[in-house]
């Protein structure tokens, strides 16, 4: 819901979206994938803290796909 998306906001896991004149939020599609993959991961069991460390590497241009398995097993 709202509140969810509002908190990711607020613990940096996800960034405030532009606003339209109307004051509403306007997500990008960046954004939205990245809202997604915070539900999927987790629904599989990872904590906030662990979601943020991978987003971190999916976000970093030098991470290696060895760096992502081993921080998610």
């Amino acid at each position: 819901g709202v509140e969810t998306v509002r908190f990711y906001e607020r613990k940096g896991l996800l960034e405030a979206p532009k606003r339209k004149e109307s004051g509403y939020r306007q997500y990008d599609e960046h954004s939205v994938e990245r809202l997604k993959f915070i539900r999927q991961a987790q629904q599989v069991g990872f904590t906030l803290k662990e979601i943020q460390e991978l987003l971190n590497l999916r976000d970093d241009p030098d991470a290696k796909r060895h760096d992502v398995r081993e921080k998610a097993t």
